[in-house]
């Protein structure tokens, strides 16, 4: 599984955050939470869903799956200044991702990332850099599904 590399520019979100590990998982409440107000977001740009974790500086330098980092549930947006209430506006800058195509499953998804992290990753020349990371779950993306797909993009640098 190769990536294809995209310079991302700065992009606005708006969605919901909970602070968990990977211990303590909450990403189903996360998200029952966000789709049942989604439609609330007035300004959304397209269909498309974003799952985004923003990790501590030194998260990847000693992983330890209790540590804690902020999961998000959604939407990209035009501007910052219309987000529901109990809902919040995440900036994320311009940078490099790797991004990497998962297919199937949701659940199968620790295998992908941990193809990403232990294989390409300390092989490919580039580190992880300190940007949001996220998965964006567009129309071919199924949950559960064997057929689903969904892109994991990692921010990297040199």
């Amino acid at each position: 599984m190769q990536p294809r590399f995209e310079t991302l520019p700065a992009k606005l979100f708006c969605g919901i955050r909970m602070s968990m590990s990977y211990v303590d998982n909450k990403t189903g409440q996360l998200w029952r939470r966000f789709m049942l107000r989604r439609m609330e977001i007035s300004q959304a740009i397209g269909t498309e869903l974003y799952s985004m974790e923003v990790y501590p500086a030194t998260f990847f330098e000693n992983f330890n799956p209790e540590a804690i980092f902020e999961k998000w549930a959604a939407v990209e947006v035009a501007e910052p200044n219309d987000a529901p209430a109990d809902m919040e506006i995440l900036n994320i800058p311009a940078g490099l991702y790797a991004v990497f195509t998962h297919y199937g499953p949701a659940a199968n998804g620790p295998e992908t990332y941990r193809y990403i992290f232990t294989e390409w990753l300390p092989a490919s020349g580039y580190r992880v850099a300190h940007r949001p990371h996220f998965a964006v779950m567009g129309e071919k993306y199924k949950s559960d599904s064997a057929d689903s797909e969904e892109e994991i993009w990692i921010p990297i640098c040199k």
